[in-house]
Parts: C-alpha cells; sequence; structure tokens
C-alpha cells in the first residue's frame, strides 16, 4: 500500500501528520527566539540543506558569512550549527574562550567506527580526554617527537623517499603512494617503534584504508549520515567506511599481539608499548581509559592524522613547484647556496627564509582542512552579543581565515611574500591557522614542522620537478578532491634530478 492510500483510508493518519508538520514548522519558525546567531531562513527536515554544497560546503558558508558576518547559524537538516567565520572570530573563539568552545561534537559516523569510552583523543571530552591528550603528548615527545632522534629519523626516510623517486628515471608517475609511505614511516616508528618497507603488503593495506576512509568521510552520502543517522545501511560510504576500519582493526591486533608478546618494560619501543605498560599499572582502576579500545582508537587516530595532512601537504608543494617553476628556481638557488648537498637539519629553517615561506604558503593556500573537526559548547555563552546554548555544534572556519580578505595581501593566489618582510627575512602570521587553534589544535604540529622542512628540503635538493612530456604547465588542475581533507587531483610529475 503506497502513501496516498495509506492517507486516504487513514484520516487520523492525515490528522497526525498535519499536526507533525505544524509542530515542525512552529520550531523552524522561531529559531531566532533564542536570541542566537543569524542565518539563512531554513525549511522543516532539511533545514538550509537545499542552500549547502556538500562537496564544498565550506564554500557556502564562506558566502554566507559575507551576508550574515563572522558569526552565524545554519541548520544542517535537524541539526543547528553555528559558524565562526574569519581570523578575528575563529582566534576569540577558540583561543579567549578556549574551555567554552573547546568540547568536541560527536558525529554518528565516529561513533559507529569507536565503541562507548573508547573515542581516543581526537574525539573524547572531558578528563578522559585531557588524561589521553597529556598521556599522547608527554609519551610522543618521550620517543622523539622535536627531538633529535626523530628528525634523523625523517632525514633517513626522506633518503629513502628519494630513491624510490630516483627509481622512476626522470619518467612520469603518481607521487601519492610514496610520499604516503614515507610520511607514515614517521609516525609509525613513534607509534609502533618501527618503520615498514614501502612495499609491505600489510602497511599498504592500512594506508589504503586509512586514506581512502579519509576520503569516504567527506563525501555528501556520509554528510546526510551524520545529520540522518536511520539511514544507517542504506549508505554504502557508510558500510565501506566500518567495513574497511574493521580491517584496520584486525591488522592492528595482529601488530600489538607481537608487540605485547615482546614486551620489555625496561626498555618501550613506541607509545603502544607505552600505553600497554600503563594498561597494567591501571589493571584494578575503574573507568581507567587505558583499555584495549581505546588504544585501537588512539593509534588508528594518530595513524591517519599522522600520514593524511603532511603527505597532501607535501603533494600540494610539488605541484606548486611545477605550476610556478620561477618558484622553484628561487628555492632551489636559496638551497644550494646556504647548505649545497649536505643534509638539512631543522634548525637549517631560520637560513631559509623564502623555502620557509614557500611551505607556509602550501598550508595556507592548500586549505588542507576548510572546517577543522566539529567543536561542540561546554557550556551557555555570550559572544559578540549572540546567545550560544551549551552542547551546540560549532564550525570553526578555517578556510575563512587562511583567506581572509583582510589579514591576507593576496589571499587567493599561491603568494610566498606573504610570509616575507621586505628584507626577505621570515614573517610569521597571526592568521596562519592551518593546524587550528585553541585547546583542539593538532598534536602533531611540532612533528608536521619538522616533517615538512625536511621532506621538502631533501626533494629540492635532489630533483627539479616537471610536467609530463606534452604537458603544459598552465593545463595543471590545481582543483581538489572531494574529501575530509582536500588533496590534489589525480596527477603525475616527472622528477628530474639534478646536476
Amino acid at each position: 500500500m503506497g502513501l496516498p492510500e495509506v492517507l486516504v483510508s487513514s484520516p487520523g493518519s492525515v490528522l497526525g501528520l498535519v499536526l507533525v508538520l505544524l509542530l515542525v514548522y512552529l520550531v523552524y519558525n522561531n529559531l531566532d527566539s533564542d536570541q542566537g546567531p543569524p542565518g539563512p531562513k531554513p525549511i522543516p527536515i532539511l533545514g538550509n540543506l537545499l542552500q549547502i554544497d556538500l562537496k564544498k560546503p565550506y564554500e557556502t558558508l564562506t558566502q554566507l558569512s559575507k551576508q550574515y558576518g563572522p558569526v552565524f547559524t545554519v541548520w544542517m537538516g535537524p541539526q543547528k550549527v553555528v559558524v565562526l567565520a574569519g581570523y578575528k572570530t575563529v582566534k576569540e573563539a577558540l583561543v579567549n574562550h578556549a574551555e567554552v568552545f573547546g568540547d568536541r561534537h560527536v558525529l554518528p559516523i565516529t561513533k559507529d567506527m569507536m565503541v562507548k569510552d573508547s573515542y581516543g583523543v581526537l574525539w573524547s571530552n572531558g578528563e578522559k580526554w585531557r588524561e589521553l591528550r597529556r598521556f599522547a603528548l608527554t609519551n610522543l615527545r618521550d620517543f622523539g617527537m622535536g627531538k633529535r632522534v626523530c628528525e634523523d629519523k625523517i632525514i633517513e626516510e626522506a633518503q629513502c623517499l628519494c630513491q624510490v623517486f630516483n627509481d622512476f628515471r626522470g619518467k612520469a608517475f603518481d607521487t601519492t603512494e610514496p610520499v604516503n609511505c614515507a610520511v607514515s614511516n614517521i609516525i609509525s616508528s613513534l607509534v609502533y617503534g618501527s618503520r615498514f618497507e614501502y612495499n609491505d603488503p600489510e602497511f599498504t593495506t592500512l594506508l589504503k584504508y586509512t586514506t581512502t576512509n579519509i576520503q569516504l568521510l567527506g563525501s555528501p552520502s556520509v554528510q546526510i549520515y551524520n545529520l540522518f543517522p536511520w539511514l544507517g545501511r542504506l549508505v554504502p560510504n557508510r558500510n565501506k567506511i566500518l567495513k574497511q576500519r574493521e580491517k584496520s582493526d584486525e591488522q592492528n591486533q595482529r601488530f600489538f599481539k607481537k608487540l605485547r608478546d615482546t614486551l620489555n618494560p625496561q626498555m618501550p619501543r613506541g607509545f603502544v608499548d607505552a600505553f600497554m605498560l600503563r594498561q597494567k599499572k591501571e589493571s584494578g582502576v575503574s573507568d581507567s581509559p587505558y583499555h584495549e579500545k581505546n588504544l585501537a582508537s588512539m593509534v588508528v587516530q594518530m595513524f591517519a592524522a599522522g600520514t593524511d595532512t603532511t603527505s597532501t601537504t607535501l603533494r600540494w608543494a610539488l605541484l606548486l613547484m611545477v605550476k610556478y617553476p620561477h618558484i622553484q628556481d628561487q628555492v632551489h638557488e636559496e638551497i644550494f647556496r646556504v647548505i649545497g648537498t649536505r643534509e638539512v637539519q631543522t634548525e637549517d629553517r631560520k637560513d631559509l627564509p623564502f623555502t620557509d615561506a614557500v611551505i607556509h604558503e602550501t598550508q595556507r593556500i592548500a586549505n588542507i582542512v576548510p572546517l577543522s573537526l566539529p567543536h561542540q559548547t561546554s557550556q551557555d555563552i555570550t559572544f559578540q552579543n549572540y546567545f550560544i546554548k551549551k552542547g551546540t555544534t560549532v564550525w570553526p572556519l578555517l578556510t575563512s581565515v587562511l583567506y581572509d580578505e583582510s589579514e591576507w595581501e593576496k589571499p587567493h593566489t599561491f603568494y610566498p611574500a606573504h610570509f616575507l618582510h621586505k628584507d626577505g627575512t621570515f614573517r610569521k602570521r597571526d592568521a596562519f591557522m592551518p593546524f587550528s587553534a585553541g585547546r583542539r589544535i593538532c598534536l602533531g604540529e611540532g612533528l608536521a614542522r619538522m616533517e615538512l622542512i625536511i621532506f621538502f628540503v631533501t626533494l629540492m635538493q635532489r630533483f627539479r620537478f616537471t610536467v609530463p612530456p606534452g604537458v603544459n604547465k598552465d593545463e595543471l588542475d590545481l582543483t581538489s578532491r572531494v574529501g575530509f581533507t582536500l588533496n590534489p587531483a589525480p596527477h603525475k610529475l616527472c622528477a628530474i634530478p639534478c646536476a
């Protein structure tokens, strides 16, 4: 029996439906009654979904901010979201009111991927989040993050990456997999205590699951699922994410077993060893966050975050060097003038202002995480004269910070001079927020900065990057692929060894 027949045969159903629609209308028609931020008028059930490009929601939200101001409301289906736009507003919220805007809104797809109380460090809140973040930072530093020992690992891995590039002998190739492997090996050495060979099938499979899931998390269908979770198994991308997460968990359990079987309390090799030792110490503690599910969640999160954003930035950097060969020339000139062919050290950054500016401008223009992860208010607040209730979902629009027209001279142009003083020295910019800000600032910012300078300079020392034969550099596509993070569209480059 179809819907029309049901309505005709059941007058009570008609009345019920009318009452429901009337209630929904009244709710949506009185959204401003709490003196909240303004925004486009929503429609029942769908909210403002019809006005938002789900492939690039950050672009729609940027346009809406020009109409409604730096603090505004959108309704993503039945969910109210307060959007923060522009450097000053995002900084005021995340830094000046860090406690209020510092909670994390947990998405339905995330709840599906985790289990209760196993949200790791990315998605947890309260004391458990504080405890896990402290533990993660302390132990990652103990195992070398930000120290000379980690720098040596990155230098060694950069040489391995150069060898892979060299094996293509100047022919066109896709840089994605080798760059992912190289960057992932750094976080792997900190987490597992060892690196992997680039052709290790377990390693490449784990990388494939990780990168594919990050892309799928930003797909329109998964965004719809997060708003209407009752759709459940009807969303193929949601099912694929969960299946791949299950497989990556199985692989990690195999890794964990090997590490547990060879665990030496006097010589922990990495983060997993340290977590397992803490597990033993707190085995009798009730409500301890140091349990097996949290270990799995934290490792998956560190592996993904430690791989995707840095490797994506490096691939954007190489693509931009090909697109703008005159800038590549300037990078080469500075590197060979200052350090020649010796191995680059992190401390060389201060003597390579132009190269450093190119890396920073790549991070800015690439806009890799345009929306940040969703935040949530921990208490009621009146912010910029608008009342925002406790528990409200908040989106810091990082793209509006990195492209803020009041902060950047040429916001939509690749322009390394954004980070240079007139005398050629490096210039710090307050509106440079690719790692977000405040309590939820990226855990691995220091590691990423070290990786970017060493990998990029090492590659520039060894190669000149060009378009494939028969391709005009002006034809290179700089549009990003749809995903949770903004990766370059598929492309191939040539790595020509420097004479």
